[in-house]
């Protein structure tokens, strides 16, 4: 499965508990990363500076649901499953 264009589910509904480029304190649960353009775009997708957590995702049905809205809400569980 390919990204959806325009999502960025990915970007926003996680935590990454690590400092990264551009975020030294990481990324809270809701909280949209600086990496993300109006797009809604990675800006460091295939950067070395990318996360390794953000390398390693893959796109996949189960997780994206059929809308972007649909991938907020199925991630954002996950999040708090896994807390």
């Amino acid at each position: 499965m390919e990204c959806r264009s325009g999502c960025g589910a990915c970007c926003i509904a996680p935590s990454i508990n690590q400092p990264f480029y551009g975020m030294p304190e990481g990324k809270k649960a809701g909280e949209q990363c600086v990496h993300l353009d109006e797009n809604k775009l990675c800006q460091l997708f295939g950067d070395i500076k990318r996360p390794k957590c953000c390398h390693n995702f893959t796109a996949e049905a189960f997780v994206c649901g059929e809308s972007a809205e649909e991938a907020m809400q199925l991630l954002a569980f996950m999040e708090q499953e896994t807390k």
